[in-house]
């Protein structure tokens, strides 16, 4: 019966050690992934930008600037952007200026 016991606690944790392994290697692929779509922007003039994208911007950040613009093979906007109370971000958008979900 003992032996039976110390089989089961061993298999099991394996496994676990099996799964924390996996869960650790696809957290990996992931942040891989996610540099790689981040890097296929190239930049672009701030002429390049569609006017959708900088209309929706003065629309929904007023008083903001555009800082610098990439573009990337799907047609999709990094935009960097300052606002007056001093914070900045990007932001990825379509070429008709609708907010992309990465």
């Amino acid at each position: 019966m003992k032996k039976l016991f110390i089989t089961t606690v061993f298999a099991l944790g394996s496994l676990t050690a099996f799964a924390q392994e996996e869960q650790a290697a696809d957290q990996q692929e992931a942040a891989a992934t996610e540099a790689v779509a981040q890097d296929s922007f190239s930049e672009i003039s701030l002429e390049e930008v569609p006017e959708a994208v900088t209309t929706m911007i003065e629309t929904n950040y007023p008083g903001a600037t555009i800082n610098k613009a990439a573009k990337n093979e799907e047609n999709q906007y990094k935009i960097e952007v300052s606002l007056e109370d001093g914070t900045s971000g990007a932001l990825i958008v379509d070429e008709e200026g609708n907010a992309v979900e990465q």
